[in-house]
């Protein structure tokens, strides 16, 4: 074997336990949840809003403060506010990433009808409270443990059992992932259609193109006050991000680069939790041949808006979301897409469907929900 050989046989050995060694692991994916079959792959996105640490711990208070996010660490509870999900073709067509709307009304297995972002956190606190009801169960940190456990696994077949697919593997991320992420990779680059400024999350951003640091990264994640489709547009938002650490991964060759390979895994792993058979190396290798702009961003459709326990809520046709699954995986085969398109519910906002007619329909979107793209094909959103 020559030393080359032997080197980059290493290197990968060395990665792999680092990856494998490193990341915080989960049984909670189960076997009931169906599987693929034709060697693609669907992984679940899921993004907290919590601000504790994996283990239930606050997050300290400077980290806080860079996240301006606020200094209680029971603000935002254990909502799924970031609910993705990518998938991996295994014929190399482009992948596809469907955002689920955090506030869509759906019924959650054993809790009954709630947002879906609700599955979560209602899942962990109704097995927190029966272990503690039993007395004879977990305490302190392993009750955190099994209450989270019982949240993803709620969140986990929620999604299922809306979009009707199989789901291979998951990955969750807490509130300090976007940070650590944007600053592992030296900022991210997206396009604003308009100037923006909020308080609530801290954006405070000119119009265009501009590369946004670990805190910024953040806060262009959270906004949803101030724009024109509220929580759609925050979701369009996030897809923006992703497609941002996709051209970065990409133009950069930090996949191809050891020490930055390194050190990026070494700034998520404290923040992600992932099913215990998801072999990220693996997934790591067909995301860098995935060019920038070959991922195709949709957001499922929401046939309108109610009020239900005092909360708006997104009302969705179970029916019409399966089909729109269906097409969005079609059109990914049948080949390259726009870059970075981004495609779902153009409509009205909540406030003036509220306005109009307190339950209104809103028009279905063929196009795409941005302004167009710039000259290096960033597609420029709200």
């Amino acid at each position: 074997m020559s030393m080359s050989v032997l080197l980059v046989s290493l290197t990968g050995a060395w990665l792999r336990a680092a990856v494998l060694g490193g990341f915080q692991r989960s049984a909670a994916l189960g076997g009931t949840i169906p599987k693929s079959h034709d060697g693609s792959v669907n992984i679940l996105l899921m993004g907290l809003d919590s601000r504790r640490d994996n283990q239930g711990h606050d997050l300290p208070a400077a980290m806080l403060d860079k996240l301006h996010a606020g200094s209680s660490s029971d603000v935002g509870g254990y909502n799924t506010n970031t609910l993705i999900l990518l998938h991996v073709p295994a014929d190399g067509s482009p992948a596809t990433a469907v955002s689920v709307p955090r506030d869509d009304w759906v019924s959650i297995p054993n809790l009954g009808w709630h947002k879906i972002k609700e599955a979560y956190g209602r899942a962990k606190a109704a097995e927190e409270a029966a272990l503690a009801k039993a007395g004879s169960g977990p305490t302190g940190d392993a009750l955190e443990a099994a209450g989270r456990e019982a949240g993803r696994a709620a969140a986990i077949a929620a999604v299922q059992g809306l979009l009707n697919v199989p789901i291979d593997h998951f990955a969750e991320v807490n509130l300090a992932g976007f940070y650590d992420v944007a600053v592992a990779l030296g900022g991210v680059t997206v396009c604003l259609n308009k100037a923006v400024q909020d308080d609530y999350s801290g954006a405070d951003f000119p119009a265009g193109v501009q590369t946004l640091d670990g805190s910024k990264a953040l806060a262009f994640v959270r906004q949803r006050h101030g724009l024109p489709g509220g929580d759609l547009d925050r979701t369009r938002r996030q897809q923006a991000f992703l497609a941002a650490v996709q051209r970065k991964l990409s133009d950069d060759g930090v996949l191809t680069d050891v020490g930055r390979l390194s050190g990026l895994i070494g700034a998520v792993k404290r923040d992600v939790v992932v099913d215990d058979s998801f072999d990220v190396l693996s997934l790591i290798s067909k995301a860098g041949s995935l060019k920038a702009g070959r991922i195709q961003f949709h957001t499922l459709p929401i046939e309108g808006f109610a009020t239900h326990d005092g909360e708006d809520v997104n009302l969705v046709d179970p029916a019409k979301v399966r089909a729109a699954m269906k097409a969005y995986l079609s059109d990914a085969k049948a080949g390259p897409g726009k870059v970075a398109a981004f495609s779902g519910n153009a409509g009205e906002t909540r406030q003036a469907s509220v306005a109009r007619a307190g339950l209104a329909a809103l028009p279905q979107s063929d196009g795409t929900a941005s302004d167009g793209t710039t000259e290096d094909g960033i597609a420029c959103v709200n």
